[in-house]
């Protein structure tokens, strides 16, 4: 025990109290706790591969768990002795793909060749080779795999969809996009365009703009951010870009600058080469055995590898960045973010020419925006905002058009957007299959969502709620599997009734209610096809 004046003493010193203050540090408490998770699962991992390796063996684990102790034994001293040192272990080590490769490689490498010269220099030779690298190989790519899988989720973007509120005017404008017929196309503004593209995409976007519109009217033709910027006049009504999308380089912070230089409710009309038109064009440029050829290397080269964030600087590096692959959706999306909203569309030999109405300054840029893994802003219990794990099934910035979606071809039977140009191809697949629902697993361990609830609903969907449902859906923690599964319900309406019916069952028994309701949903899954749409 300390006497009062040892006590004093230890107070007054500096340097004593300096250390206390590190040591309870809850950063330095966080690293600590981080250090011994990750090394009991780099253990886990090695002793996994081990048993793994000894099963594989004619003799089996009997044989080959007491004859091969030793060599564990040191192996795993060597592991963790080499991870700490070399920076495997820790946090803030590993930050991306190419630092947990590097780390998991180098270390790995070395605490095996380094086990094997001591049994070399012990003249213990007695091992089986299956074992001995074996083990070491199988746990380098257990750890590599589930290395990438912790980054996908820790990187996972935050996906923020474009808040904008709309007037019914408007979503009735968006429904009908027709208000080029009361527009007059101005022939001297045909001329103009057309020395710097095609006469038919000149008409479509002469089509596009009234001469009210025009008033103040800037026509360029370039990828620069740095040539809109410089602009005559320091705002103007309408600007058209001739350059297409696929050409600009940088082309969130382009359409970030277009966006500063436009007035209220300016227009920009620009164009784009979709994906679907892209392959059209290169199905008329080659013959069929050719197209067959290309198809596959051209999908990896241009939607692949530009994606891929270990991949995405080569990419970038060959191509400079120019003539990039953009979907319909991607396109649509990218000057939602910039704070535009879509008024028009029209299609113009192998373009796409869109009318964009500035409607607010541009949203932050989502740099991570091609991960396979996102998180999207979901309304939990009491109105609570919570992250959900999903793989990404639609095109790059969907999310930023779902209003707009929504204002084309409102709600299918199943309670998603109907005709939904977003999802792409492997993405229905996976949808029909739930593999873009496994992720959300990571939510149901956090106590996010539990396993039978209502569907975790985004700002805007919440919206197209009733109010007395959206009041009722705030006292419950949502769901992996939807009360839509168990009822199948068709439309909104129908998809709310069912969830107040589920609501009203859950307060009388919790328990019973979700076990009846998870039994009729997987028998409508497996034996009645419903599927995730």
């Amino acid at each position: 025990m300390l006497n009062t004046s040892q006590i004093e003493a230890f107070h007054k010193d500096k340097r004593c109290r300096k250390f206390a203050a590190f040591c309870l540090k809850p950063k330095n408490m966080k690293r600590g706790k981080f250090r011994v998770i990750t090394l009991s699962a780099d253990i886990l991992i090695l002793t996994i591969s081990y048993i793994l390796m000894s099963m594989l063996k004619p003799a089996g684990l009997k044989a080959y768990i007491p004859s091969h102790i030793t060599f564990f034994v040191m192996l795993a001293a060597l592991w963790i002795i080499v991870s700490i040192a070399g920076g495997k272990i820790g946090r803030g080590r590993i930050i991306n793909l190419r630092t947990l490769f590097a780390r998991v490689l180098t270390v790995n490498l070395i605490a095996t060749s380094v086990a094997a010269l001591f049994l070399f220099a012990l003249r213990d030779l007695g091992y089986s080779r299956q074992v001995v690298f074996g083990t070491a190989i199988t746990a380098t790519f257990l750890e590599l795999v589930l290395g990438s899988l912790y980054l996908a989720f820790r990187k996972a973007p935050l996906i923020t969809p474009a808040e904008m509120r709309l007037t019914e005017q408007e979503l009735v404008a968006r429904t009908q996009p027709r208000d080029s017929a009361e527009i007059i196309p101005d022939p001297a503004l045909t001329v103009r365009l057309q020395e710097g593209c095609s006469r038919v995409r000149a008409e479509a976007l002469s089509s596009m703009i009234s001469r009210e519109d025009a008033a103040q009217l800037a026509i360029v033709s370039t990828a620069e951010a740095f040539n809109i910027q410089n602009l005559e006049h320091p705002s103007y009504t309408c600007i058209i870009n001739l350059k297409p999308m696929n050409s600009i380089r940088k082309l969130d912070r382009f359409l970030d600058t277009v966006n500063s230089r436009l007035g209220d409710d300016g227009l920009f009309l620009c164009s784009v080469e979709t994906l679907e038109q892209r392959a059209q064009r290169l199905k008329e440029k080659y013959s069929a055995a050719v197209w067959y050829l290309i198809v596959i290397p051209d999908f990896i080269f241009n939607r692949v590898i530009p994606r891929m964030r270990l991949t995405r600087g080569l990419w970038e590096f060959v191509t400079r960045g120019a003539n990039a692959p953009f979907s319909r959706a991607e396109a649509l999306g990218r000057l939602s973010r910039a704070g535009f909203a879509i008024r028009q569309e029209k299609f113009a030999g192998n373009m796409l020419c869109i009318k964009a109405e500035r409607r607010s300054a541009p949203q932050p840029v989502n740099e991570n925006g091609y991960g396979m893994i996102i998180t999207l802003p979901r309304i939990g219990r009491d109105g609570r905002t919570f992250n959900v794990y999903k793989l990404r099934t639609m095109h790059p910035y969907s999310e930023y058009i779902q209003d707009y979606v929504y204002g084309l071809h409102s709600i299918a039977d199943g309670g998603k957007m109907q005709h939904d140009f977003r999802v792409t191809v492997w993405g229905r697949l996976a949808r029909r299959v739930w593999l873009d629902e496994l992720p959300m697993i990571v939510n149901i361990l956090k106590g996010d969502l539990k396993l039978f609830g209502v569907r975790p609903l985004s700002r805007h969907y919440f919206s197209l709620y009733d109010d007395d449902t959206r009041d009722r859906r705030l006292q419950y923690k949502p769901g992996l599997l939807p009360p839509y599964y168990a009822d199948l319900p068709t439309g909104l309406e129908a998809i709310q009734h069912s969830e107040l019916r589920y609501f009203d069952s859950w307060d009388r028994n919790p328990l019973g209610t979700d076990i009846r309701y998870f039994a009729r949903s997987m028998y409508n899954i497996f034996f009645r096809n419903a599927r995730s749409a």
